[in-house]
């Protein structure tokens, strides 16, 4: 190119005219050579088959699912389990695929172009809210039956394995949940037989037994009350039998007395008259009055007993002389007073034998009732400090107790989910479109091809001539010099050239354009190679 010069379109043109054979000599030769190449170009083919997801027929307010994963995180893992070297190794095996891979190259790599070939498409949801409910697959293959055979045979692994994957986990989670549930029931047991041992040990002891102790308590300290009253009143009246027997006249006394005069010996008792022993009933009426209701039946049976000693000591008084100092006789000789003297002594006896008695009984009473009264103090202090190790026992029982049912829910639930799965009535996959026999290729898209061929000659060619133009400094016309070198031209002498100099020149441009010929056949061998061999994924893997 001349420096200075500036090139219109018509200088393009006619730079491109005189060079035409450069143009036209790649265009040919590329476009042939591409023609050429994507004739011999394997075709592949590839077959597709769709796969609806049907839901579960049971609704799922009365049966829960197991399987509650993403359906793409569920396709991702079927995939792998297909996709996997063993189930394509029998794939391969069994419908003979990649011959002459097989004979060159490691299983290994023919795995990983069958993985390669294979293609899984989920489909889009049209929002957010819908669910996708399909998915396709898809193998590629130099024979279309061949392509045909192996997407029906993995579609129908995806629902074999769908199935399968499902019951599988249907079936793992009860059994989990039955361990979960024999484990929860274990602990369960030994929670309740401990509160058990706690119980039995702290039997009377326990919080929530402090209000029947309290009110066995008050009743014991009721009765130790009344019983120590009663003992009181007894002993009162001992005392008042006592003192009267021993006022009682010398002969009753005496013949009251006598069997156990004749038992203990020589025992002599002083006794009083029916007017002492009337006084004395009556300081004893008093004293019971001041202690005792009026209707009580000691102050009745006291007021009866004064009555008969009034009575006898009219008939006392009735039998004495009349005179200013009547001294108590020693002994009276009526044989029927001394005979009813006799009988209220013998009456006073027994009622005081009775009334130790009675006094022995409430002692022993007493005792027993302050022993049981210390011991429900005992229980009623206790019942505080056993507290807090009857609510630990009891949180932790009802925690497990919780468990426990939660546990036994799911369990049941998880029971009715694997007969759902085992009778093929949850989730399923489903063939909805079968592989058909493809009727072209996909690949190579020969025309395409051929365009790519054609574009890339006029590109070679035009590059080839801009090449050739940029180191040409020749003068092609007056203009060039005088644009150039700034000079007037005097004259302009055309080119000669003898036959041998064309002849030459023609050689050149041949020799060039079948260069660039030959370049562009091996470039596009090259890439017949790379593309049957698939060399360029490999290297890029």
């Amino acid at each position: 190119m001349l420096p200075g010069k500036t090139y219109t379109p018509d200088d393009y043109l006619r730079m491109a005219w005189r060079r035409r054979w450069f143009i036209a000599i790649p265009i040919v030769v590329i476009a042939s050579a591409t023609a050429v190449v994507s004739m011999f170009l394997p075709n592949r083919y590839r077959a597709s088959t769709s796969i609806l997801i049907v839901p579960q027929r049971v609704p799922e307010n009365f049966v829960q699912p197991t399987v509650t994963a993403d359906l793409g995180e569920r396709l991702n893992v079927i995939s792998q389990q297909i996709l996997s070297r063993t189930r394509l190794e029998r794939i391969v095996q069994e419908f003979n695929l990649y011959e002459r891979e097989r004979r060159r190259l490691l299983m290994e790599d023919v795995i990983e172009g069958m993985r390669r070939d294979i293609s899984i498409n989920i489909a889009r949801a049209r929002s957010r809210r819908d669910e996708v409910n399909n998915f396709s697959v898809s193998f590629e293959a130099n024979e279309a039956r061949t392509a045909m055979r192996v997407t029906e045979r993995l579609a129908s692994l995806f629902v074999q394995e769908n199935l399968e994957d499902r019951e599988l986990l249907a079936d793992q989670t009860d059994q989990f949940l039955k361990g979960q549930l024999e484990e929860s029931r274990r602990r369960l047991l030994d929670q309740e037989r401990k509160l058990q041992e706690f119980r039995t040990h702290n039997n009377g002891r326990l919080p929530d037994q402090v209000q029947s102790n309290l009110q066995l308590l008050q009743g014991a300290q009721l009765r130790l009350q009344t019983l120590t009253e009663n003992n009181n009143r007894d002993r009162d009246r001992l005392s008042v039998l006592e003192k009267m027997l021993a006022e009682m006249p010398a002969t009753s006394t005496a013949s009251a007395v006598q069997p156990a005069q004749r038992r203990a010996g020589s025992e002599q008792i002083q006794t009083a008259t029916a007017a002492q022993q009337l006084d004395a009933a009556r300081s004893e009426l008093r004293a019971l009055q001041l202690r005792l209701k009026p209707d009580h039946p000691d102050i009745g049976r006291a007021k009866r007993f004064i009555a008969e000693l009034e009575a006898k000591a009219e008939n006392e008084a009735l039998q004495q002389p009349l005179s200013a100092i009547t001294p108590a006789p020693l002994a009276t000789n009526n044989p029927v007073a001394d005979r009813q003297a006799q009988l209220r002594a013998e009456q006073m006896r027994s009622e005081m034998l009775d009334i130790r008695a009675r006094i022995d009984s409430e002692r022993r009473e007493a005792a027993r009732l302050q022993e049981a009264i210390a011991d429900l103090t005992g229980r009623v202090q206790a019942g505080p400090a056993l507290q807090s190790q009857v609510t630990e026992l009891m949180r932790d029982y009802a925690t497990l107790q919780e468990g426990y049912t939660v546990l036994l829910k799911k369990s049941e639930e998880s029971k009715i989910a694997v007969n759902l799965e085992r009778r093929q009535i949850g989730e399923q996959f489903k063939i909805i479109d079968g592989a058909r026999l493809p009727e072209k290729p996909i690949s190579p898209d020969r025309f395409r091809i051929n365009m790519f061929g054609i574009l890339g000659g006029l590109g070679l060619g035009l590059g080839l001539v801009a090449f050739l133009e940029y180191r040409d400094t020749s003068f092609k016309s007056d203009d060039d010099v005088m644009t150039t070198l700034a000079l007037p031209v005097l004259a302009v002498i055309p080119l000669m050239t003898n036959a041998g100099e064309r002849r030459q020149a023609r050689r050149r441009a041949l020799l060039l354009a079948a260069s660039a010929s030959v370049t562009c056949m091996l470039l596009a061998a090259v890439v017949m190679v790379v593309w049957q061999y698939r060399l360029l994924d490999r290297w890029l893997n």
